[in-house]
């Protein structure tokens, strides 16, 4: 290796480094204490937020740096009462996904008979001792390897990511919704191929929980 070529591979290392300290700084200053009831603020993201509205829970992202000229609804596959809806966000310059997600989906025969799944790239989905749920993956446009997983106890999204910029790394935290925790969020850099980063947001589904998001839904 000749020294220019070194000097380059130091510098990407600086680089990814000063990056990775960057968004971990970030996000712990948005963090706040185990107890505050604040969300996980991921760089590029408004959200995710959720309700719940009848029998479907509802979750909205704003991706502030990607642009759709129009919007369009999809289906979900074996979930079929429920839909991923993506449009210009109304608020800003960026794109807003917003999901329905049925109960009746949830709790139904048919997700439950899914093949088990890892997160995308093989890594083991946090907080899940084994490491693997059942789930359906699916692309739309502008956002390939999307998921949805189920367990005995928890309901999760995966939301594909480019570019956090720190490889390998990977943050849990509470999700509240108001001042109710109803799950965890976790943010995942990119796999040793420099691929597959994005979100995990894993909600409880059992019945006391449902009960929490219709208190907080009454009150809104």
């Amino acid at each position: 290796m000749n020294t220019i070529t070194l000097r380059n591979s130091v510098k990407r290392t600086k680089l990814s480094l000063l990056a990775l300290v960057t968004t971990f700084s970030l996000v712990f200053t948005s963090c706040g204490s185990g107890t505050s009831s604040k969300n996980l603020e991921i760089p590029g993201l408004n959200g995710p937020k959720v309700n719940l509205v009848g029998d479907n829970i509802l979750i909205d992202v704003v991706f502030e740096n990607i642009t759709v000229e129009g919007g369009a609804r999809y289906a979900i596959p074996k979930y079929p009462n429920s839909y991923i809806e993506v449009a210009p966000d109304l608020e800003s310059n960026g794109t807003l996904m917003a999901f329905s997600v049925s109960l009746d989906d949830i709790f139904g025969d048919n997700v439950r008979q899914l093949d088990p799944l890892t997160l995308p790239g093989g890594r083991a989905i946090p907080g899940v001792s084994e490491g693997a749920l059942p789930a359906v993956a699916f692309s739309i446009e502008k956002f390939k390897n999307m998921a949805f997983y189920i367990g005995p106890k928890v309901f999760g999204i995966w939301i594909p990511l480019k570019k956090l910029g720190m490889n390998g790394a990977m943050l849990t935290t509470r999700f509240y919704t108001g001042s109710t925790r109803v799950g965890n969020l976790s943010l995942v850099g990119e796999d040793a191929n420099g691929e597959n980063a994005g979100v995990f947001l894993a909600l409880s589904v059992s019945s006391s929980q449902k009960r929490s998001l219709e208190k907080i839904a009454a009150k809104n």
